[in-house]
């Protein structure tokens, strides 16, 4: 009898069954796809150009195109220039490793006959193919053969001069080698006009013919400078009528590095001259190169036109300050290169090229620049050099100004320096006082470039393109012309001002290099140091708000003063008398300065710097009267007193906040002087928070200065229990609590609606956490029933007033305070209970809250409405 599952199981089985039968149908079907590409043969190659569009299809690589019929196959696109280049290279490294194995190696194996044939034929070959292969349009590979025969050509004259001529000497034949392969590529790169590597390497070779036959000679280093100029003017020529972009960089190259090295010979010649006579040869190379240069950037473009107007001025001054340089001594012969840097100035009237003549003109500026860099360290030693009385104040005035200075400068090397800084500062004053005549003179230096003429289509048109192209300042000063280029260019307002600006910086700077260098006594230099600070505080004074460009001559007075205040006051440290004098001085000068300047700035600075002298006037009279720095630091609150005075008096002045806070630094400094003393710090921090109780009296100053007086007071509290040896801490809190509360009270009869924690919070925390915390450790009981006491009252208070933070806070408070005296109890009567009966009571506790938990809830959501109802 036949067994026949119910339905469920046999559909089930047939879904089994079916699932098998999908798996191993997509597994033959993927083995059939594979055999079919196996068994398909391979595509024959199609004649070049095949058009698909003959069976009817459409070009390979268009979208949705089909497949392409058996037979077809594309024409392969032609390898790129990049891969033909690394080819042809390869393959002339290659040859040229050959050429020169050959040259090395199996030249000792032939005889002349077959070595002459060999190179003859080999050399003849590499430069005859490349003429061939131009022909026929192969360009890149006939370079390749020209770089060869290059090799070819320097091994063919090693090996002639190895075996022809092995007893000559080396640099003399590789002169006339040089020399004569010079000649003849160029006129094969002129022959064969298309290849750019002969010229070239023309130009190379036509380096070194005249450097190595001058050191084949044994000429002196002046010839070998003069052979080195000769081959530079060449590269000159060529890089000026060269044919090619190659050939006029190479050149560049190789003129500039000859160049270089002419006027580097020519210069250690000059400086290096026993006398004028010694240097009036290098003179002449070094004024060769100059005309080189100059007859250079007379042809050149715009930017090698400058730099050869350089190049001209820097060797024209190397050459004629060098012959009167040799006669002086050391520390005058800046002096010589100086006057002829000042004196290239003339170009100006001269009928040189715009270009060439800026770049002689930057070259005097280079010069002037160098020389002053030369002399500024010097002047930087003297304005620094008193730093080193700080070690010894008044331990009694020097001899001279020299020695007060302590610096180890040679300065009988440095007698020019004075002198360099007073010419340049008289010429940058001439130029100031004499600014139109400076314009005038200058003007066609400063002309436009032309500008290009309109297109047709704008010129015909009318548009505003011809207006562009048309140029706007022509005929104005180079500095004040209008678009895109003036406003990268200084106006001549700006750079008069300038002028003015270092004039009296270096003039100030001369005048006190020139007291060093003829050592004046102590008492003079001191002197003069001041009245110089006093020249500079009036020129400040008078040149302030003269307008933008002018604001640089008042800037840098007022630098300088400021400076030469700070170098003096340390200068006079040396001596007691001179200390007071000086900042007595400096006091009386800068607030003078302060009351009769009309800018705002310079007032602000002038006042803060009277404020900070007359603070060390007092530290002064502390030291006189032999006090201690903390019993000197009440002393010192002096000026900070005026300058809240002061302050009052100014009111909404621009000045009063730079002099207030002024006063505030010497209050500091004060604080520092008192804080090894703990009962003078008490006293100086009070005396700090009523000179800040006085200035918060001012509305304008009571937001910041109101608070920094509670806080000096508090501090000074703090500081003054803590010299008592006073520990409770409600000693140090309460004087905070206090005047919090106070001020919350006040805030909250002006505002009815401010919180209570903002109004109260800080004042009660700042008792109530730190006493709570001490009760904890406390074993004596006064402090706990206290603080339970005091928060009791507060947590009423906090009741009957609906105010949140008393109630929070004394809650809170009193809670801890009780749980505090509790537990020593509870922690008794849990000894003496049973083990078991703490959890059981836990859970016991657990049940009841969870069987009134909805209750609870609402008790606690009634609790919360209530404390958000309260302020």
């Amino acid at each position: 009898m036949e067994h026949v599952p119910p339905p469920a199981e046999e559909l089930a089985r047939l879904d089994r069954e079916l699932a098998e039968l999908d798996a191993r149908r997509a597994q033959l079907l993927t083995r059939r796809a594979w055999l079919l590409a196996a068994l398909r043969p391979p595509a024959p190659t199609a004649a070049p150009g095949w058009n698909p569009s003959a069976w009817g299809a459409p070009p390979p690589g268009r979208p949705g195109a089909p497949a392409q019929p058996w037979g077809y196959v594309p024409k392969q696109p032609s390898a790129p220039r990049s891969a033909q280049n690394v080819l042809l290279t390869l393959g002339g490294l290659l040859l040229t490793v050959a050429a020169v194995a050959f040259t090395l190696v199996s030249w000792g194996s032939m005889g002349i006959g077959g070595r002459s044939a060999v190179l003859a034929a080999v050399t003849l070959g590499a430069l005859i193919a490349p003429a061939m292969l131009l022909r026929r349009g192969l360009a890149a590979t006939a370079e390749a053969l020209a770089a060869l025969a290059l090799v070819l050509t320097l091994l063919d004259v090693y090996a002639v001069h190895a075996v022809a001529a092995p007893g000559t000497d080396g640099l003399g034949f590789t002169a006339v080698a040089s020399a004569v392969l010079a000649v003849l590529w160029t006129a094969y790169g002129l022959a064969l006009g298309k290849l750019r590597l002969p010229l070239p390497a023309a130009v190379v070779l036509a380096q070194w013919p005249l450097l190595f036959w001058a050191w084949a000679a044994g000429a002196p280093a002046l010839v070998v400078g003069w052979a080195l100029l000769a081959t530079a003017v060449l590269d000159g020529v060529i890089a000026l009528w060269g044919k090619g972009p190659g050939v006029r960089v190479t050149a560049c190259v190789g003129g500039s590095a000859m160049g270089f090295s002419a006027l580097m010979v020519g210069l250690a010649l000059s400086t290096t001259a026993s006398g004028p006579l010694g240097a009036a040869a290098p003179g002449a190379l070094l004024l060769a190169a100059a005309a080189a240069a100059l007859a250079g950037a007379w042809r050149a473009p715009k930017g090698f036109a400058r730099t050869g107007g350089v190049v001209a001025g820097l060797a024209a001054v190397a050459a004629v300050g060098g012959v009167p340089a040799a006669a002086l001594s050391d520390g005058w012969r800046v002096l010589a290169y100086l006057l002829c840097g000042l004196a290239l100035a003339g170009v100006v009237r001269v009928g040189l090229p715009r270009d060439a003549a800026r770049g002689v003109l930057a070259a005097s500026g280079v010069v002037v620049a160098g020389a002053l860099v030369w002399a500024l360290p010097s002047l930087a030693a003297v304005l620094l050099g008193p730093v080193t009385l700080l070690s010894d104040v008044w331990a009694g005035p020097p001899e001279g100004f020299r020695s007060a200075l302590g610096s180890t400068l040679p300065w009988s090397e440095l007698a020019a320096a004075p002198v360099v800084l007073a010419l340049v500062a008289g010429l940058l004053g001439s130029a100031y006082r004499w600014w139109p005549s400076v314009v005038r003179i200058a003007a066609p230096l400063g002309a436009r470039e032309e500008t290009p003429k309109p297109d047709a289509a704008s010129a015909t048109a009318g548009t505003p393109g011809a207006a562009r192209t048309a140029p706007a300042g022509a005929g104005a000063p180079w500095y004040t012309v209008g678009g895109a280029g003036a406003r990268r260019r200084p106006s001549g307002a700006a750079l008069r001002g300038a002028a003015g600006a270092g004039a009296s910086a270096l003039g100030w700077g001369a005048l006190l290099l020139a007291g060093v260098v003829l050592d004046v006594p102590y008492a003079v230099a001191v002197a003069g140091e001041t009245a110089l600070v006093g020249g500079l505080l009036a020129l400040a004074v008078r040149s302030a708000g003269g307008g933008r460009g002018a604001s640089a001559v008042p800037v840098t007075a007022l630098v300088g003063a400021v400076s030469g205040a700070v170098s003096v006051g340390l200068l006079s440290l040396a001596s007691e008398g001179a200390a007071y004098a000086v900042f007595g001085a400096l006091t009386v000068l800068f607030a003078g300065a302060a009351v009769r300047v009309g800018a705002e700035v310079p007032r602000a600075v002038f006042a803060v710097a009277s404020v900070v002298w007359g603070t060390v006037l007092t530290g002064f009279a502390g030291r006189s009267l032999a006090l201690d720095p903390h019993e000197a630091a009440p002393l010192v609150l002096l000026v900070p007193a005026l300058t809240v005075l002061l302050g009052a008096r100014l009111r909404r002045n621009p000045v009063a906040l730079p002099v207030e806070l002024a006063g505030a630094l010497g209050a500091l400094v004060a604080v520092g002087l008192a804080v090894s003393d703990a009962p003078f710090l008490a006293l100086v921090l009070a005396l700090c928070g009523v000179l800040a109780a006085g200035a918060a009296v001012r509305p304008e100053r009571r937001p910041v200065a109101g608070y920094l007086a509670a806080a000096l007071f508090v501090l000074a509290t703090w500081v003054r229990l803590a010299a008592s040896e006073v520990s409770f801490p409600e000693a140090y809190t309460l004087p905070v609590t206090v005047p919090a509360l106070v001020v919350g009270v006040a805030r909250r009869r002006r505002d009815p609606e401010a919180s209570s924690w903002t109004a109260y919070g800080p004042g009660l925390a700042a008792t109530l956490l730190p006493s709570l915390a001490v009760a904890w450790t406390d074993t004596d009981w006064l402090r706990p029933l206290l603080l339970g006491v005091a928060t009791l009252v507060i947590t009423l208070l906090g009741a009957r007033y609906r105010l949140q933070a008393l109630l929070v806070l004394g809650g809170v408070v009193l809670a801890l305070d009780g749980l505090h005296e509790l537990a020593p109890y509870v922690a008794q009567v849990a000894g003496a209970l049973p083990r078991w009966l703490p959890p059981a009571l836990a859970g016991l506790l657990l049940l009841v809250v969870g069987a009134t938990y909805e209750q609870r809830l609402r008790d606690a959501r009634r609790l919360k409405d209530a404390l958000g109802r309260m302020r």
